[in-house]
């Protein structure tokens, strides 16, 4: 998880590049995740949400 990885460095800034890596890096697998069936429906989404 790229989200993730950033957030454990220490670095403090991050360049628009840097952040145009991972949201191209999220879009790829939300993309793979789509084209593979891995997908939840939006009903269940909301529900995990309202859980928090």
């Amino acid at each position: 998880m790229v989200a993730a990885e950033a957030v454990k460095s220490k670095q403090t800034t991050y360049s628009i590049d840097d952040a145009m890596d991972i949201l191209l890096e999220k879009l790829d697998e939300a993309i793979d995740d789509m084209e593979n069936g891995r997908v939840q429906p939006v009903d269940e989404a909301w529900d995990e949400i309202d859980q928090i």
